[in-house]
């Protein structure tokens, strides 16, 4: 007679098999793994302790351990992720939304018209501008993104949502934005340096795309281009808004005024870091 693998032994189990391959959110990602396998939430777990799995489930459950184990990114093994209470599909395609970035949709959101055309500039999964559309019916979000895989992504989640009828999708690189202009450009740009790359967590140098991640040598050249366009591509008061890395303030700020753009203001996210530097066009 085989080994008996109740809920609560299982996750034991896999909680200390996570920590000690340095895994910091060993129980939370056991407890989540092992909800999307059964099919039931984090309290249907508890429900359970007691009930064993069957071979098939711990077939499964295994398969989904072992990938978390080298370190692939939890979104990436459960297909989803919560942005701004929606939930997105996420593929290696894409960056994974953080909750940082959820201050860059409430500073949009703060500082658009009632009416406004706004464009998302690497919209990745599409959090931001399906965030924006959900809560501003009458905005018209433009979704721009280099890569197809991306955009077929973003598409996918603006249909899940029910805004896909409002969202215009379009192929193309931040080097060049689209010839128009807009209430709002968003952006939560690459702002790593490409020297720093090696050094990050291996959930996400190894796995994440990098061309979501890499900002240059000085982790700026995004700004730069989003800088050297915001005259020309924003109407007189409209705002740039983009996400900024751990210290990058002054330097984007400098950045934004050097391109004439005027009310320069930065915004900190709810630990107290400068998370969104914004200025608006004469």
């Amino acid at each position: 007679m085989g080994e008996v693998w109740t809920v609560l032994r299982v996750l034991e189990w896999t909680a200390v098999y996570f920590r000690e391959r340095g895994i910091e959110s060993a129980r939370l990602d056991a407890d989540l793994l092992l909800a999307a396998t059964l099919g039931v939430d984090r309290v249907g777990l508890y429900l359970r302790y007691d009930q064993p799995l069957n071979a098939e489930e711990l077939s499964r459950f295994r398969a989904r351990v072992a990938r978390r184990a080298r370190r692939e990114p939890l979104a990436y093994i459960l297909g989803e992720v919560e942005f701004w209470s929606l939930s997105f599909a996420v593929t290696p395609a894409v960056l994974i939304p953080r909750p940082d970035t959820e201050v860059l949709v409430e500073e949009a959101l703060a500082r658009g018209p009632d009416e406004a055309r706004v464009l998302d500039v690497g919209t990745g999964s599409g959090a931001i501008a399906i965030s924006l559309a959900v809560e501003r019916p009458a905005w018209q979000v433009t979704a721009l993104d280099v890569s197809p895989a991306a955009l077929e992504v973003a598409q996918g989640n603006a249909r899940r949502h029910g805004v896909a009828e409002r969202l215009r999708f379009l192929p193309g690189d931040l080097a060049q934005l689209p010839d128009e202009q807009f209430d709002l450009i968003v952006a939560n740009p690459p702002y790593i340096p490409s020297a720093d790359l090696a050094g990050l967590m291996p959930d996400v140098r190894d796995h994440e795309p990098h061309l979501a991640l890499d900002g240059g040598p000085d982790g700026l050249a995004a700004y730069r281009a989003l800088a050297a366009q915001a005259a020309s591509r924003l109407r007189s008061g409209g705002c740039l808004l983009v996400e900024i890395g751990q210290g990058q303030e002054v330097a984007v700020q400098s950045l934004f005024a050097q391109a004439g753009l005027r009310d320069v203001r930065n915004r900190a996210d709810y630990a107290g870091i400068i998370r969104v530097v914004g200025a608006a066009r004469q």
